[in-house]
This record gives C-alpha cells, sequence and structure tokens, in this order.
C-alpha cells in the first residue's frame, strides 16, 4: 500500500474544503424548511421547526464563508444535540436504528469545527 503522506502537504486545503462542503450541506437542510414553511407545508408555530430553519442556514452561511465559524460552528453543533435527543433517541439506543446518525455526525464534525476555527479561505483568516 502506498504512503499517503503527499496529501499532508494539502491539510489546510482540505480542512477548508471539507469546512465548506458540510456548511453548504447544513445550509441546504436549512433552506428546506425555510421553502416549506414558505409554502405553508409546516406549520410557522412549530417554534423547534422555525428555530431550526433560522440556526441550520445562519449557521451555514457562517461555516461556508467562514465569518465567526467557532460560534457558529457550535450552535450548530448543540442544535444538532437537541435535534437528535428531541426526535430520534426516543426510537432506539443506536443512531443508525433510530434514524438519529446525521444529527449525530453533524454534531460531532461541527464541535470539531468549533474547536478547529475557520482556517484558510475564510474571511476570519487574519
Amino acid at each position: 500500500m502506498k504512503n499517503l503522506n503527499f496529501l499532508s502537504k494539502y491539510r489546510d486545503q482540505m480542512y477548508a474544503l471539507m469546512r465548506i462542503v458540510i456548511g453548504i450541506l447544513f445550509i441546504s437542510h436549512g433552506i428546506q424548511k425555510i421553502i416549506y414553511i414558505a409554502n405553508g407545508t409546516i406549520v410557522i408555530s412549530n417554534i423547534w421547526l422555525t428555530l431550526a430553519a433560522i440556526f441550520e442556514t445562519s449557521c451555514g452561511l457562517f461555516i461556508i464563508v467562514g465569518l465567526n465559524v467557532k460560534w457558529a460552528a457550535f450552535i450548530a453543533s448543540g442544535e444538532m444535540a437537541v435535534a437528535y435527543f428531541k426526535a430520534h433517541a426516543f426510537r432506539g439506543f443506536w443512531p443508525i436504528d433510530n434514524g438519529g446518525e446525521k444529527a449525530v455526525f453533524y454534531c460531532f464534525v461541527f464541535l470539531f469545527i468549533a474547536a478547529y476555527g475557520a482556517g484558510i479561505w475564510s474571511l476570519d483568516k487574519k
């Protein structure tokens, strides 16, 4: 098997690409909820879904452009933890069985991003 050390020199670019792609995937969940709210599919009185739409769209945008990434990722991580326990955990112990694997994945990736910071290709980069 070949040595993968050649990837190490692209570490910063790979992290930035991961941050941007995760942000795009996350914002798509928020935009989807906003569209459903706007066309009346989701009742605006459902405060949890409305808050989720706001958090996912705004935090996703901040993570994509790299502005206040630590705070945005920390808030997104918390939102995904709440989403897991509110919508999935009661269905069973294992995330793969209760449908919560995406929420757990996002929660821990955002926690990592919150600890690591924006990295390159970001508005926070000095």
